[in-house]
């Protein structure tokens, strides 16, 4: 790279937002940054105004887009998507490879009823430095009609708070906006049901209802007319459970109905327990001359199985909320591989010397502290790896990801301190 390209990278990515803004009335210069690394694009494409978004993006060669593409943020990718029509977006989704194409062909298509089923892109950008008359400018030059508010968002696009159009309507044209900003009432997120939408609209009266990611940056809005819609789905929502219409199961489901969907589940977990004490079995001379590891051996599965569930929830969370999806999934194995490690240590420590003045046994506490380290590791990648395979391979990782858990936590547990136990037996 030229020392002009890297000044021209250095620029794009310290000033994104001066770049987004001239490029928007010139947008012929584009192509002064169509060959800065995919980084610096994401920078700059994050700042622009997304009614100018589609047709500056395009102006990018193939190539570009598709790297674009492959590195940009959840947000970014759904925002340059979803302006592009049918079969632009049809025919850049190709060229994807595989793992990049499915998984956002499929944060393109919310489950019905919920925020992003509803939500509208923004059609322009409102910012804390524009001034009356530049908001009421986009404005104009939207097809939203009836707005009471526009939303106002930083550089950075985190939402600030809203604007009422009859505070721009009494202000001087050059007031900033950033002076006229009321917090807003109620905000949610993609994932956010239809239900949680109509307590914030019956609890507000807003005229919309903002959707932001997990850093407070606008996605896009629930507006009212959605808003009745989704009022309408929740009647009709409500009148199908009433005559058990719906294919899932509701508190009043019948019991065989229940059973039918519940009890394949429970053979799998039953397969899987007896998975766990096969490994047991293999150890019964162990356990029969040290009869203090069976005293200690639910210590250690018991603390896997724990620390399992905190990684699977908060995995299971992030995944539903949109915070990760399965192409992040070597970094959620290292956050989680570490805080195993870290967490592995310090209960290796206390449980260690709790075992030592317990029997008075170092070669007990030193085998409990190994396996303890060993489980609480294997606990952190299966509760990050599990939720995200499932989700892979299509199956629900809410349904599933428990009874495998459960089996991984509890082998992990089982081999890691009876296998320790039988490579350190003359220390007991």
């Amino acid at each position: 790279m030229s020392i002009a390209d890297s000044l021209k990278l250095a620029y794009v990515s310290t000033f994104p937002g001066e770049v987004a803004r001239f490029v928007e009335k010139s947008p012929e210069r584009i192509a002064d940054i169509a060959d800065l690394p995919p980084a610096g694009l994401n920078d700059f494409l994050d700042r622009v105004d997304p009614s100018r978004l589609r047709a500056l993006f395009l102006k990018f060669p193939l190539a570009t887009q598709i790297a674009v593409l492959e590195s940009a943020t959840v947000r970014l990718s759904l925002l340059i998507l979803r302006t592009l029509e049918e079969a632009e977006r049809d025919a850049l989704l190709k060229n994807l490879d595989g793992l990049t194409r499915d998984e956002l062909s499929k944060l393109l298509t919310f489950p019905q009823g919920s925020a992003g089923y509803y939500m509208d892109q923004p059609s322009s950008q409102y910012k804390t430095g524009d001034t009356v008359s530049e908001a009421l400018e986009k404005l104009n030059g939207s097809n939203h009609t009836r707005v009471r508010s526009v939303y106002i968002t930083d550089d950075d696009n985190v939402l600030v708070g809203r604007v009422d159009m009859q505070d721009m309507a009494l202000a001087a044209k050059d007031t900033r906006l950033s002076s006229l900003v009321h917090p807003v009432e109620g905000v949610v997120n993609l994932t956010s049901p239809r239900e949680e939408l109509l307590e914030i609209f019956a609890r507000t009266r807003m005229d919309s209802v903002p959707v932001l990611d997990v850093e407070s940056r606008l996605i896009g809005i629930v507006r009212y007319g959605s808003l009745f819609q989704a009022a309408e789905d929740e009647a009709t929502a409500s009148m199908q459970k009433m005559v058990g219409a719906s294919v899932d199961e509701r508190a009043l489901s019948s019991p065989f109905f229940a059973v039918r969907k519940r009890l394949p589940w429970l053979h799998i977990n039953l397969l899987t327990a007896f998975l766990a004490a096969a490994v047991v079995g293999l150890f019964e001379s162990t356990i029969a001359q040290f009869t203090a590891l069976a005293i200690l051996l639910p210590v250690v599965a018991g603390q896997s199985g724990n620390a399992g569930s905190q990684a699977l929830a908060v995995t299971m969370r992030g995944l539903a909320l949109k915070e990760v999806n399965v192409l992040q999934w070597r970094a959620v194995l290292r956050k989680e591989m570490m805080v195993g490690i870290i967490d592995g240590i310090a209960l290796a420590i206390t449980c260690g010397l709790g075992v030592l003045v317990w029997s008075g046994s170092f070669g007990l506490a030193l085998v409990i502290g190994i396996a303890m380290i060993v489980s609480m590791i294997a606990a952190g990648i299966s509760g990050a790896l599990v939720p995200m395979a499932l989700l892979r391979a299509g199956q629900d990782p809410a349904t599933a990801s428990s009874i495998i858990l459960t089996t991984v936590t509890d082998v992990a547990g089982f081999m890691s301190f009876l296998g320790t136990a039988t490579l350190l037996a003359f220390m007991l």
